[in-house]
């Protein structure tokens, strides 16, 4: 099967689950029900501030990815692009420009931004902000900054749905697992199982196809990416359910910008107040979506810039070692 025929399969059967979304008398959701936000005035804020700007320009660039069902999707049909981290975009979109999301929606351009030039493109200023299952770690922080986190993560393990002889990270030592270029999923594998014969694409979708047709015999990555990928394989993959680490995602922006990341930490500690984040999690990760339970709302971590290095400490419960996280 070609790669483009694979892939179309696996939009179709994303679109087909996210159409699944009904009321309890088994009938489409209405229109009046999908308007899940209230509609905000337009805020103030200071000269010179990067919101103020942003605000002035009427377009700020989100940085995405197109093929990460669940989290950021593009839909072949609309070009439109969906998913969790898209509907956290458009809810700092609205904190900026006010309005509903819809309107919020209008101010936003989104790129594809795949692993391995999310910071490059943070630098350069392709975008204003990446919101893409981006893991804050002490490395990124180096050349950029972080707010939230807005999700927390577990890697796991994916394989074809009657694979019985992979059922720890450790089982990998030896056998061709494929990850992308430029993730913390990467480093995480070479670490755990060092063996591993590690096979990089640029993207997951692409992965998933080479387990598909036997050049790998496993994926490693975050537990709700693969779950998108095994929702859209109509469970010719399975989950392992074996997390070997936590991946704290957060929204990226440009480094010194200690205004941008207070408003982005406030923004974000708004929705979790307010339900919007609960609403946004149900409608693509959750009850209309993946069909994933909603985990409780991390907690925001206001580090500052000068102590990003070694800030913070946790204690990953898949090791019981201290590792830094934030």
């Amino acid at each position: 099967m070609s790669r483009r025929r694979w892939w179309a399969m696996v939009l179709v059967a994303v679109l087909a689950l996210a159409a699944c979304g009904s009321d309890d008398n088994g009938g489409a959701v209405s229109d009046d029900e999908k308007d899940t936000t209230t509609t905000t005035a337009k805020p103030e804020f200071a000269a010179g501030t990067t919101m103020a700007a942003l605000q002035a320009k009427g377009k700020i660039k989100v940085g995405t990815k197109f093929d990460q069902p669940g989290f950021g999707l593009k839909n072949p049909t609309s070009g439109e692009v969906e998913g969790f981290d898209v509907e956290v975009a458009k809810l700092v979109a609205q904190a900026i420009y006010g309005g509903d999301l819809d309107d919020a929606d209008t101010h936003i351009e989104f790129v594809e931004s795949v692993s391995k030039n999310r910071e490059p493109f943070i630098q350069d200023g392709t975008v204003d902000i990446v919101v893409a299952t981006y893991t804050i770690n002490d490395t990124r922080k180096q050349v950029v900054d972080f707010a939230g986190p807005y999700f927390v993560a577990e890697q796991d393990i994916m394989v074809k749905a009657d694979d019985t002889s992979i059922k720890t990270v450790t089982d990998l030592n030896g056998k061709k697992v494929c990850t992308v270029k430029g993730s913390t999923s990467e480093k995480n594998l070479r670490a755990k199982a060092p063996t591993s014969d590690v096979v990089l694409f640029d993207t997951y979708s692409l992965c998933a196809e080479a387990l598909g047709d036997g050049r790998v015999v496993a994926v490693t990555t975050d537990n709700t990416i693969l779950q998108g990928l095994v929702k859209a394989s109509n469970n010719a993959y399975k989950l392992v359910d074996a997390p070997f680490s936590e991946e704290p995602y957060g929204i990226g922006h440009k480094k010194g910008d200690d205004a941008f990341r207070d408003f982005l930490n406030d923004t974000l500690e708004k929705i979790y107040k307010n339900g919007e984040w609960e609403k946004a999690f149900d409608r693509t990760l959750g009850s209309a979506g993946l069909g994933l339970k909603a985990p409780d709302t991390p907690k925001v971590d206001r580090y500052t810039a000068a102590g990003a290095a070694g800030s913070t400490t946790s204690t990953s419960a898949a090791t019981t070692t201290s590792t830094t996280k934030y």
